[in-house]
């Protein structure tokens, strides 16, 4: 877990941990709890690389490689 965390950092990845922050800060102020839900989902999207913040949605990081038997 703390190898996701600390490596493979891309501009993606950031972006999506610092908005994250930025959401889940001003819906915290603002009282709006859906909002800090929102904010707390993209915040651990680019912290644990997850979904498409850890590049797995794109470029065909999905796609299973072919058997060759």
């Amino acid at each position: 877990m703390f190898e996701n965390v600390f490596k493979n950092w891309t501009f993606v990845r950031a972006l999506y941990l610092v908005l994250g922050l930025i959401i889940l800060s001003q819906s915290a102020i603002d009282k709006q709890w859906a909002g800090v839900f929102l904010g707390g989902y993209f915040m651990v999207m680019g912290l644990f690389s997850l979904g498409c913040a850890g590049g797995s949605c794109a470029g065909g990081n999905c796609a299973v490689p072919p058997n060759k038997q």
